[in-house]
Parts: structure tokens; C-alpha cells; sequence
């Protein structure tokens, strides 16, 4: 089948198996739902959308009323600061959930931009209140889902806070690593859909200071580069960096 024209809605027919037969379902999903829940979350999920590479699914200050579950695809989110440079603030797989960021102000504070060709699920937040306040284990799976994104803020707070570069680095590379892995990917082979400079935005550290760190964590074998090819040789060498003193 041809591809969809890019920000153009799947017709319903064929989004009938988005939840049920959908091949995140655990990851997007909690377990146990019956197949009559399933259904009416089938009927929830609004459209899904194409966004080609560079895309903007939706930008700072735009008004909030979906969350979207990542089908398929890589994004990031980002903020503008005050000297106009742009700041990364996340990293989204096939999987994941974007737009939480707009539940509090009802207007998103963050850029959310396809770094490859991508699909999401667009789910309407009023909707999925109302299904949540019905289905309780929905419920209890929504608020694990906004523990976690709360988790992952305060571990991007001590990287920054605490973290030499080269432990950083370590850390990132091993979380993509256990991400891939949920997926059912390889942990230890995998391709970085962002460019260095992204990478350094997130971390916050200087383009040359991440290509310093990748170079000695290849003459240490820890990891092989290829352009943006990643194989994680030496796991166990990567968690030391980040406790050195341990």
C-alpha cells in the first residue's frame, strides 16, 4: 500500500486495529483490558497522522487537546530560549507519548519535530479524561505514564547537575540502550536518528566536548562508530564511567 500524503488522517476503516492489534499495545497500554475496553479505546484514537523528517507535529504556545502515542519514528522536543538558540529537552521513540507538556496551561511549552519519518496517534485528552474516569486501570496507567515523564525530568536534572561530560554521555547511551531494548530492539546496536549537536543541546555540553567523549569512548572500546551507527562493546565499562567513585 502507497503511503499516506504526510499530516493527511488514516480513514477509520483501517485505524480499527490501531490499539487491539497494534504491535506497542504494551507499551502504550495498560495490561488486562478487556476486548470490549479495547474497542472503545480503538473508537478514542481520533486519526493518525504521517509527519515527514523536520516536521513539526506542534509548537510552543499552540493550544493543547491531544496527547499522541509515537507509532512509529523518532522526535524531539524543544524550547526556544532568550539568545534565540534552541534547547533540547527530550528525546521520543516508538512507543512514547508526546504533548503531556500542555496539560497544566492547556497550551504546549515545547516544539515537538520528527527527526525521521514518523507516525503518531492522535488521542483527544477530553476523551481520554472522560474513558479514564470509566475504565480505572486506564486510569492508574495514565498516572504511572506522568510519574514516569516526572522521573526522567528529575534524572535529566542530576545528569546536569551532577554529572562530569563523559558521564553524561554514558548515561544517554545506555538509557537509548534500555529504551531500544523495551521495544524488542538489540541493547547493545542501534542508530542515532540525532546529530551531535542535539545530543550536546540535551546534555548540555559543547559540540566538540560530545565528539571528544564519543572519540575516547571508542579508543577505550566501550562502544564502535560509524557515522551514527552505535555498537555498545563494553556495557558494564559504560556504568562504571558514571560511578567512578563506586
Amino acid at each position: 500500500m502507497p503511503p499516506e500524503p504526510s499530516g493527511k488522517a488514516i480513514p477509520l476503516s483501517i485505524l480499527k486495529t490501531a490499539c487491539s492489534n497494534c504491535n506497542l499495545r504494551e507499551l502504550c497500554l495498560p495490561l488486562g483490558l478487556t476486548n470490549d475496553e479495547l474497542k472503545r479505546l480503538d473508537d478514542l484514537v481520533s486519526n493518525r497522522r504521517r509527519l515527514k523528517r523536520g516536521e513539526r507535529l506542534y509548537s510552543s504556545g499552540a493550544p493543547f487537546d491531544a496527547i499522541y502515542a509515537i507509532r512509529s519514528g523518532f522526535f524531539k522536543t524543544d524550547v526556544l530560549i532568550e539568545d534565540g538558540r534552541e534547547q533540547v529537552t527530550g528525546f521520543q521513540m516508538a512507543g512514547e507519548l508526546l504533548g503531556l507538556d500542555g496539560i497544566s496551561t492547556e497550551h504546549h511549552t515545547c516544539n515537538a519535530i520528527a527527526l525521521e519519518d514518523s507516525e503518531i496517534c492522535a488521542i483527544p485528552f477530553s476523551r481520554l479524561e472522560s474513558l479514564s474516569r470509566e475504565i480505572h486501570t486506564l486510569q492508574h496507567h495514565f498516572h504511572k505514564v506522568m510519574s514516569r515523564e516526572i522521573v526522567r525530568d528529575h534524572g535529566v536534572m542530576m545528569l546536569l547537575g551532577t554529572m562530569r561530560a563523559e558521564e553524561r554521555l554514558a548515561a544517554f547511551l545506555l538509557n537509548l540502550s534500555q529504551r531500544f531494548t523495551a521495544r524488542g530492539f538489540s541493547h547493545a546496536e542501534f542508530y542515532l536518528r540525532m546529530t551531535r549537536e542535539e545530543i550536546g543541546s540535551y546534555l548540555g555540553l559543547k559540540l566538540e566536548t560530545v565528539s571528544r567523549a564519543f572519540s575516547r569512548f571508542q579508543e577505550e572500546g566501550y562502544i564502535a562508530v560509524q557515522q551514527k551507527h552505535i555498537r555498545i562493546l563494553n556495557v558494564a565499562g559504560l556504568k562504571a564511567l558514571m560511578n567512578p567513585r563506586g
